[in-house]
């Protein structure tokens, strides 16, 4: 992000790059979510960066199952914000995966909207 400001996806094909050819993190079996206001994306160990069609992402060992219960929760005709709708996906997870409990941690983007610059909105 130093070396591409402004450029989320240029920086992640960067770290991927970086990360795939790297003597020691080559090594490294992991999943990295990436986001901004605009754009969501995963970084795989094998190099790859993957962007969701619908910018909802689920990684981990209910990550299928939060998945699934974000895009139906995305869909139903009640108007959550995407906090609730990443707290109560992963409730569903939790209660559906034996590995995945009910210690969350959230982290909210707030991002200004040209027309009403004094309101943040949470994403």
């Amino acid at each position: 992000l130093e070396d591409h400001p402004g450029q989320l996806m240029r920086s992640c094909v960067e770290l991927a790059k970086h990360w795939r050819t790297d003597k020691y993190l080559r090594r490294l079996e992991a999943t990295l979510v990436v986001a901004d206001p605009h754009m969501s994306l995963t970084l795989t160990g094998n190099g790859d960066v993957l962007e969701p069609h619908d910018g909802v992402i689920g990684i981990g060992s209910g990550g299928n199952f939060a998945l699934a219960a974000a895009r139906a929760l995305m869909a139903a005709p009640v108007e959550l914000d995407a906090e609730d709708i990443a707290l109560r996906a992963m409730g569903i997870a939790a209660d559906m995966c034996v590995h995945t409990n009910r210690n969350f941690t959230t982290q909210v983007l707030l991002i200004q909207h040209p027309d009403t610059a004094s309101q943040p909105t949470a994403l």
